[in-house]
């Protein structure tokens, strides 16, 4: 998404030579590929790990820490792997879209009416609302040390990233939608006139 922002920012009278169907079909198969292999490293070093206790994960979904929580076995390579798999995907994910998003701004700054850079800016701070809570939200769940949290505090930070932000994202995108504006607009004036 900020690769496709960008062109359509930056180039947008290349938008479509740029964002061909073989260039999106390539980026899909380059993040399945980045997960496939990053979910198969985790896989063979859970493998090694014994279990000797209970078999129930104290975590809403399956996820890497909770099971490392249940080993009878020393975790600590686990938890070096996914503290460097994570960084490099996690990050480079980040800088990719932060970067994306400095020459985003550049170019709105160069944009001559303030009604235009308004309605840019607008368009791109809504997904950049988006993927601050989103990676900030992973940020915190995967790069804390395992002893300083507990799994409490985990659990609502992965219901946060796996439900609350994704169920945010329609209305994040809508926002820009005048109407829907107006009509939030009139509902919280009427609320409001009511209390």
């Amino acid at each position: 998404m900020a690769y496709d922002r960008y062109v359509a920012i930056c180039n947008p009278l290349l938008y479509i030579v740029t964002m061909s169907m073989q260039l999106c079909k390539q980026l899909v198969a380059g993040v399945f590929a980045v997960g496939l292999v990053d979910s198969m490293i985790y896989a063979c070093f859970t493998f090694r790990l014994s279990f000797c206790s209970s078999n129930i994960i104290n975590h809403f979904t399956y996820d890497i820490p909770p099971l490392l929580a249940l080993s009878c076995s020393d975790t600590r390579i686990n938890e070096i792997v996914m503290f460097a798999f994570t960084c490099c995907i996690i990050v480079s994910s980040l800088v990719t879209v932060l970067l994306s998003y400095v020459y985003i701004t550049f170019t709105i700054l160069q944009i001559r009416s303030a009604k235009g850079r308004h309605r840019a800016f607008s368009t791109c701070t809504f997904h950049l609302t988006a993927v601050v809570l989103f990676f900030g939200t992973l940020l915190f769940m995967y790069l804390h040390p395992t002893s300083s949290y507990p799994m409490e505090t985990d659990k609502v930070a992965s219901v946060f990233y796996t439900l609350v932000i994704p169920m945010l994202d329609p209305l994040i995108y809508s926002l820009r939608n005048m109407e829907v504006k107006d009509a939030l607009r009139k509902a919280m004036n009427k609320l409001l006139t009511n209390s």
